[in-house]
């Protein structure tokens, strides 16, 4: 399983920088702290459409 760390996200919990991977199983993102483990779920059909409304979308990278 293929994991991305987040520059710059802060963990919710431990609050260490940097330490925020994202990956994707059985169709569901989750994020989790390579820190202290917490974890982070949100399936595909939560995931907002629209982040910004006036901002100008060149295209969308999906692995």
């Amino acid at each position: 399983m293929k994991k991305r760390f987040i520059s710059g996200a802060k963990c919710p919990k431990c609050n260490a920088l940097d330490t925020m991977a994202l990956y994707k199983e059985h169709d569901v993102e989750k994020v989790t702290c390579v820190s202290c483990d917490f974890e982070m779920t949100q399936p595909d059909e939560n995931v907002e459409q629209e982040v910004r409304s006036t901002e100008q979308v060149i295209g969308v990278f999906k692995p």
